[in-house]
């Protein structure tokens, strides 16, 4: 049964009394209530999700941890949220003066997460990858006259190079290489292989608002900049004139190997309407006090969003989006760790921070403001364990780590696993630029090592199939709700296995190191 509001505030008084979440009830009951209807999808940016971040710091208060926020247990912040009007927008391919005209919706899809210009025409170039990795010996902008004009990119990358390397030139280094090459803007074609949200469904969530930072200083794209990705099914469109044709691109990034870059030999027009307007939204941040006269002044960060998609305003179906596995699921396990953590006789010499995130959904907004200006010390934050959409959908017996080769601090999560019966897998689908989808990316750019974790898989097996179907059916779906089979006891063990972790890092002499092998030691502070 979902906890009303005041219900929820009475049980929560009540959890650090309880035995251990051993059939992950209590878990579930947070999962129920965040994925229920009071909060309406949990919206960065609306009432819903200022509901559900005043549940959480209630939750944190009834623990007994102290509010770490910049307003108790709040961290606020400003963004510009920004509505593509797709009714008013359009776009077209010219060549010789012919016009092609393109559908908004069918062929493309307008970016909402930067500044739009309304209005564009420029030349397309097509750029391989789009890779900026010149320390790793490619680099896609090397050699292209892109001053004007609008670079088009496929996902993946050469075969040689890591997931986590083509993940982070695949985020904002690409629009920083984009930008420092004098381009107008970007156009992403993702490989049908490792696209793991339909097309139609990207039709359908395309409507949802996106937002950036309204303070400049935290935007990486500075000016108003073309944003569009193109239907892979439609995208032998933009080959047409070009001498060339999609389904060789593909051929070759399926092999993982290199892409030289060429002409399009046509430009595109687009007319871009879009709506914007200011909304608050806040992180929740609550501090489990280190027991170290020295070390507690250093924090270990354990976070999860909180957000999700808010209203379903396509007109058909539920109200709502539950977004109970993403990530309804990853922040009752943040709230269920620090219960325990809390109610625990021994502490960590460290503190811990539990941080629930604002904005994640809308490009690590939430992440990017909290690793950038922390609420405590900058540099007395040394590691980040994040959760998000971690799939409860079968046993826990291995973990997935996102970044557990780059610093000690994967070392430190090894031997936690080892000793818990876990075996530690390698991140099977590369392509999907996983290690930059979550909330930890922001930590590592801001120089503090982190990890993301979820219930580990391997290509080929039936954890797998589970996976992949989960994605293409529930991913940021209507159907990520909470009439879906969840294993309760399954979420349990990884509560506790992390929480394992968490006191392990906070109570380690050393804080957490990147390997002097590791590509991300560059920032370091």
């Amino acid at each position: 049964m979902r906890l009303t509001l005041a219900f929820a505030a009475l049980a929560l008084a009540a959890c650090p009394a309880q035995a251990a979440d051993a059939d992950g009830s209590r878990w579930w009951a947070h999962v129920e209530t965040l994925a229920g209807p009071q909060f309406e999808g949990r919206m960065t940016g609306t009432a819903g999700y200022d509901r559900a971040a005043d549940y959480a710091a209630r939750a944190f208060a009834a623990y007994g941890l102290q509010p770490a926020g910049t307003e108790g247990y709040l961290q606020p912040m400003t963004f510009t949220e920004q509505t593509v009007l797709a009714d008013r927008s359009s776009a077209a391919l010219v060549a010789g003066g012919q016009v092609t005209p393109l559908e908004v919706g069918a062929d493309l899809l307008l970016g909402a997460r930067i500044p739009q210009p309304q209005a564009t025409e420029a030349p397309l170039v097509f750029i391989g990858y789009g890779l900026h990795l010149p320390e790793a010996g490619y680099d896609d902008f090397a050699g292209q006259d892109l001053t004007g004009k609008i670079a088009v990119y496929v996902n993946g990358g050469p075969g040689d190079i890591s997931a986590e390397l083509k993940a982070h030139s695949r985020g904002s280094e690409t629009w920083r290489a984009a930008q420092a090459a004098g381009a107008v803007g970007l156009i992403s074609i993702a490989n049908p292989k490792s696209m793991d949200v339909p097309w139609a469904r990207q039709i359908q969530n395309s409507s949802q608002p996106g937002m950036y930072p309204a303070d400049a200083a935290l935007n990486e794209v500075r000016e108003a900049k073309l944003s569009a990705a193109f239907n892979p099914a439609q995208a032998e469109k933009l080959f047409a004139r070009s001498g060339r044709s999609f389904a060789q691109v593909l051929a070759l990034a399926d092999a993982g190997k290199p892409i030289a870059g060429f002409d399009l030999a046509q430009s595109i027009r687009a007319q871009v309407a879009t709506r914007t307007r200011q909304v608050t939204s806040a992180n929740v941040v609550a501090k489990l006090p280190g027991r170290d006269p020295r070390l507690a002044a250093e924090h270990v960060v354990v976070t999860a969003h909180l957000d999700h998609l808010g209203l379903n305003t396509s007109g058909e179906g539920p109200a709502y989006y539950p977004g109970a596995l993403d990530n309804a699921a990853g922040a009752a396990s943040v709230l269920e760790i620090a219960r325990d953590m809390a109610a625990a006789k021994a502490r960590p010499r460290r503190s811990v921070l539990f941080v629930l995130l604002t904005g994640e959904e809308k490009g690590l907004l939430g992440s990017r403001h909290f690793a950038g200006r922390p609420s405590v010390p900058a540099d007395s934050v040394v590691a980040d364990l994040n959760m998000d959409m971690a799939l409860p959908l079968w046993n826990f017996d291995s973990v997935l780590m996102y970044g557990v080769d780059e610093s000690t601090l994967g070392d430190t999560a090894r031997r936690v696993s080892k000793a818990a019966g876990l075996e530690v897998v390698a991140d099977p689908y590369p392509d999907r630029n996983s290690f930059i989808r979550s909330d930890q990316y922001s930590f590592i750019r801001a120089g503090i090592p982190a990890l993301a974790f979820k219930f580990g898989f391997k290509p080929g097996t039936p954890q797998a199939e589970i996976e992949r179907a989960w994605r293409a059916s529930r991913y940021h779906a209507l159907t990520d709700d909470l009439s879906q089979p969840v294993e309760k006891a399954q979420a349990a063990k990884f509560n506790a296995f992390l929480g394992k972790l968490i006191f392990a890092v906070a109570e380690g002499r050393e804080r957490p190191r990147w390997k002097e092998t590791s590509f991300f030691k560059r920032f370091a502070k």
